[in-house]
């Protein structure tokens, strides 16, 4: 037996066997037994109290672990349990050491095949101390005390997932991890899977045993004792989608493949077992939503001391090494390449060659586009050459638009009669293969050797192509390969294929193009693409779906000024994210173009870091930091900024302040929404007191001190502060904090929007009201809603209302306003030189008794245009009340919210009337109430009448039947005037239909 068999986790798993009884036996003829052994005796209050993780652990401590085993067999023996044995014999000598013994073997094969780069060579297939650590360690309890049974490797193709995997395969076939934990451990590769049309799991442990029937039952008697590994899970494309009646726990059930991993994966099938799934970060989310309590790991690759050590092989030369290493690592695209160890190769080969040839590097590998370009040609290029044969020149041809054919449809495993459909013939195949761009797959299928090189070939596919003609018609023109590359929505595997495309118009990468094919197509694609972009510039619908981001990195990878400028100049708002370095840079050689803008949107993270309790910031990313910033002073038309989600340390906080300060900095609107600061705040309050162009100011979800608001509002009492509408949403604010906005009230007679909406004020409503009270306040829209206020703000705010005379609408919702406070509310509403027009009191608690007093000021007070009173219960009875003012000649309230009041369809009648009657009501919410059809059919009935001034009816039409469904689409479509829309949420937010 191998020693890692006898450990106390190999001992729980056979105690876990005995049933309660038996183990209660076990433990007496311990006793008796360890006496006849002449043992030292474990103490009998440890043994009798003890579990049977306990027991084991006991076992391993007082004895040898052979002694415990022997002991533990012999028990075994007395308490009947022979089964028990002779399971513990067949596993130590038998079937598991014959398929380790084949595991070994075929995955050493596996590894010395995979030789096509020199990568694996350098990546010794034996696993170091820390990776065996490792391997261990991800199967080890967490901190809660549970074991994870499915794990999820999440990582880009290439960086290193099936290596790692087939590490762990080797390992474990040498007894060195997870001997106690796992007697099987079977990987199944989805590129092979997908290739089997039906198969049971039975069958696919059958297929890889080293003899000709394999113990399928006793492998499946231990379920718990299984590891199944799942690699490259994307290739099946199978979401996991099936209805769970689909499903099946037969494991020698023959089922199609999708079926069988879904049930395994799902837990339908063998849920004991435990699972590793690798599988690219575009299928996760999918994963996450179906898998059993997943554990996701991110793959990260080569690390930073893994690329140094394998540039030091690949050069040999340690100083021409750290030469090459450095001009990598400055720049941040190659870096970022280098964590995928395919790609480290194609880097450091490409650099290692232009340096043999004395090159500057800065000029032949300064881009990814360069590098590749001259990757392919040279693996394309006889020895002594100068450019490829024209035999090269055509199979590169053919290779482009195989790799256009995969791009468009999905496709990155290629059978021989794609290869043929695209000019590949057989005889061509084993030169490819030569080139390392191909790679076999299967024995009758191939891919190319990293998706970029596949991405790179199909962007060369436009620029070979005079038509742009392919013989599969998925593939489509130019202009619609820009669109794609630069959509939100465009295909996950599309990362760099725009870029590639824009970067071979580059003037040096032309240069490349014309010497190996003899022609150019640049100036006429780059006239395309610049007509696509003024396209673009000219539909704000177009821009809504846009990746700016992804734009940038295409004009970026392009590098010619004169072309970047005239596309920026045709952008009037872009909206980007910053996660990376690269993104900074790429942003700031972008924006420092453009001048025509008029919103700007971005958010930035994991750039501006705090480092050993000092904000450290490279001089380089201040600088693009600053190009990115500067934008709001050099676009004169610049109207809206909004900053979101985006971490900010001093340098970066005071360097976008800066650029709001300067005269030229013309923005009207500034928003800055979950943005955090380090350090100190100053500088972003004293833009208030600088700039007098910002009009609106919206602060959501900032953490706001006690002096911060102190230097806000500061900045807002300054007579150069020219802001009129102000927004704190979410932002810690207190009910001392009113004392400072009520002098701000005071003082500022320009703010005449104030919305301080989700904010801890209650007690502090008081002395605002004060404010609101002065003759000379000119406030004319508070927003109060989600502010915790209680009984005693009711008085306040009903003197503010008898008193105020400029305020024009209040909002009030998800506050506990209940039927006395509507009262109390209702006695200012009510006095006719009240001015207020509109009224929000959206899921306030109040009842049908609130109706009485809001039916009292429709009638009395004709100012009031706006009611809102959705999620509140009235019920029928309460809308009776309503109608019955809405029908008063007095009453001249045009939009009503009444969503998810718990109506029925007995209150239609009563606004059947209020439709015919009323002279200017234009628009009634209705969602989320149990209207029936019979109700609907009361209610299209007034609509139809020549006096409804109805404009909007909003609805939940997805909760009506079909019949109601067709009944409101042909109300709507014979009536020209009317809209019934849907609402979208019941989620009861304030200021609805404000």
């Amino acid at each position: 037996m191998a020693s890692s068999f006898f450990s106390d986790f190999g001992l729980i798993w056979y105690l876990e066997e005995l049933k309660k009884d038996e183990f209660r036996k076990f433990k007496e003829h311990l006793k008796q037994e360890t006496l006849q052994l002449g043992l030292q005796q474990i103490p009998w209050a440890e043994v009798k109290k003890a579990s049977r993780e306990d027991l084991a652990n006991l076992l391993i401590k007082h004895y040898e672990e052979q002694q415990a085993w022997d002991i533990t067999l012999k028990i075994f023996h007395k308490i009947s349990r022979q089964d028990l044995c002779d399971k513990v014999l067949r596993e130590t000598t038998g079937n598991t050491k014959i398929y380790q013994d084949h595991i070994k073997k075929k995955f050493d094969d596996l590894w010395s095949s995979k030789s096509i780069t020199g990568v694996y060579a350098y990546i010794c297939s034996e696993a170091r101390q820390e990776e065996c650590d490792y391997m261990e360690l991800i199967f080890a309890p967490r901190e809660t005390g549970k074991q994870p049974y499915t794990l999820v490797f999440e990582g880009l193709q290439g960086v290193g997932k099936t290596t790692f995997l087939m590490k762990a395969m080797l390992t474990w076939s040498e007894s060195s991890v997870y001997q106690s934990r796992f007697l099987y451990v079977f990987y199944f590769c989805c590129r092979e899977l997908k290739q089997l049309t039906e198969t049971s799991l039975a069958e696919l442990i059958s297929r890889d045993w080293p003899q000709p029937s394999a113990p399928i039952t006793e492998i499946m008697s231990q379920p718990e004792r299984l590891l199944f590994i799942i690699d490259s899970f994307e290739q099946l494309k199978c979401g996991l989608s099936q209805p769970e009646s689909e499903l099946c726990s037969d494991w020698t059930k023959t089922q199609p493949v999708r079926v069988l991993m879904s049930s395994l994966l799902r837990r339908k099938m063998l849920p004991e077992s435990s699972l590793v799934i690798a599988v690219a970060p575009r299928c996760t989310v999918e994963l996450q939503d179906r898998l059993v309590c997943p554990e996701f790991l991110i793959f990260p690759g080569f690390r930073e001391i893994d690329m140094q050590a394998y540039f030091c092989c690949l050069f040999q030369d340690r100083n021409r090494a750290m030469e090459a290493f450095s001009f990598v690592r400055e720049n941040e695209q190659l870096f970022i390449m280098c964590r995928v160890p395919l790609l480290c190769w194609i880097v450091g080969t490409c650099v290692k060659r232009e340096m043999e040839k004395g090159k500057d590097l800065t000029w032949t590998c300064r881009r990814v586009t360069s590098l590749l370009a001259s990757f392919v040609f040279h693996m394309f290029t006889p020895k002594g050459a100068d450019c490829p044969s024209q035999q090269s020149q055509f199979q590169l041809k053919g290779l482009c638009s195989l790799a256009a054919e995969g791009m468009w449809t999905d496709l990155f495993e290629f059978s021989e009669q794609d290869l043929r459909r695209n000019g590949i013939v057989d005889s061509h195949i084993p030169a490819l293969l030569d080139t390392n761009i191909l790679v076999k797959c299967t024995e009758r299928s191939y891919m190319f050797l990293h998706m970029s090189i596949q991405e790179f070939c199909a962007a060369m596919f436009y620029l070979l192509n005079s038509d742009g003609v392919h013989p599969n018609p998925a593939v489509r023109c130019r202009e619609l390969l820009l669109f794609t590359s630069i959509k939100k929505a465009r295909k996950l595997h599309w990362i760099s294929l725009g870029s590639f495309t824009f970067g071979l118009l580059n003037e040096r990468e032309q240069q490349k193009l014309d010497a190996v094919f003899g022609f150019q197509l640049s100036r006429e694609t780059k006239q395309r693409f610049l007509q696509c972009l003024a396209y673009l510039g000219d539909h704000e619908d177009l821009q809504e779906q846009t990746d700016f981001l992804a734009l940038f990195y295409c004009l970026f990878e392009m590098q010619d000024e004169a072309f970047v400028r005239q596309a920026m100049d045709f952008l009037q708002q872009v909206n980007f994210s910053i996660f990376e370095n690269t993104d900074l840079v790429v942003c700031a050689y972008c924006l420092k173009y453009c001048s025509g803008l008029r919103k700007l949107r971005f958010a930035v993270q994991n750039i501006f870091k705090e480092e050993n309790g000092q904000h450290s910031m490279p001089s380089c990313s201040l600088i693009n930091w600053h190009h990115v910033c500067s934008v709001l002073a050099t676009n004169e038309h610049l109207e809206k900024f909004k900053l979101v989600n985006s971490s900010l340390n001093e340098s970066a906080m005071v360097t976008l302040c800066n650029q709001l300060r300067l005269p030229s900095c013309r923005l009207q609107k500034l928003e800055l929404n979950t943005v955090s600061f380090s350090g100190k705040s100053l500088a972003f309050f004293e833009v208030l007191s600088y700039n007098a162009h910002i009009k609106n100011l919206k602060l959501i979800k900032m953490k706001l001190s006690r002096e911060e608001v102190k230097l806000l509002c500061y900045g807002l009492a300054c007579s150069v502060c020219n802001v009129e509408t102000l927004m704190l949403g979410s932002c810690s604010l207190l009910p001392e904090d009113c004392a400072m906005f009520a002098v701000v009230l005071d003082v500022n007679k320009k703010l005449k929007h104030l919305n301080l909406t989700c904010n801890h004020l209650d007690q502090g409503l008081g002395i605002l009201c004060e404010a609101l009270c002065q003759p000379d306040c000119v406030l004319e829209f508070l927003v109060l809603a989600y502010c915790y206020l209680s009984e005693p703000c009711w008085e306040y705010l009903h003197e503010a209302l008898r008193d105020n005379k400029s305020l024009r609408h209040l909002d009030l919702s998800v506050n506990t306003v209940k039927d006395e406070g509507v009262t109390l509310l209702c006695e200012a509403l009510r006095r006719p030189d009240c001015c207020l027009q509109s009224l929000c009191l959206v899921k306030c608690s109040f009842t049908a008794a609130g109706c009485q007093d809001l039916a009292s000021v429709l009638i009395s007070n004709q100012n009031l245009r706006n009611l809102q009173i959705g999620f509140n219960d009235i019920g029928d009875v309460g809308v009776k009340v309503l109608c019955e003012a809405l029908t008063h000649p007095n009453c001249r309230l045009e939009k009503l919210g009444l969503q998810a009041c718990e109506l029925t369809s007995a209150c239609c009648k009563d606004l059947s009337s209020v439709l015919t009657s009323s002279k200017t009501l234009w628009r009634l919410n209705l969602a989320w109430n149990a209207l029936d059809h019979s109700g609907v059919v009361v209610l299209c009935e007034a609509l139809r009448h020549p006096d409804c001034a109805l404009r909007t009816l909003v609805l939940n039409k997805a909760e009506f039947d079909e019949e109601t469904q067709m009944f409101l689409m042909t109300e709507e479509e014979r009536n020209p005037h009317l809209s019934i829309i849907v609402e979208q949420s019941r989620d009861g937010t304030m200021g609805v239909d404000t």
